[in-house]
């Protein structure tokens, strides 16, 4: 995979305002919040997701 992943909005404030950050792959600046952070993708796990029986939601 040549590209990265674009986030779509801020984890902080939620807009839209991003642009690449200086600090290298993965890096984004906020332009509404003045926030920078990074994204890192870990790997996939092993089972994947198990959805719940009970059809309820989490306690």
């Amino acid at each position: 995979m040549s590209e990265r992943a674009a986030p779509f909005y801020c984890p902080y404030c939620g807009d839209e305002d991003l642009r690449p950050g200086e600090q290298g792959h993965g890096a984004w600046e906020c332009g509404a919040c003045n926030r920078a952070f990074q994204l890192k993708f870990l790997g996939l796990l092993a089972r994947g997701l198990q959805p719940d029986s009970t059809g309820g939601g989490p306690t």
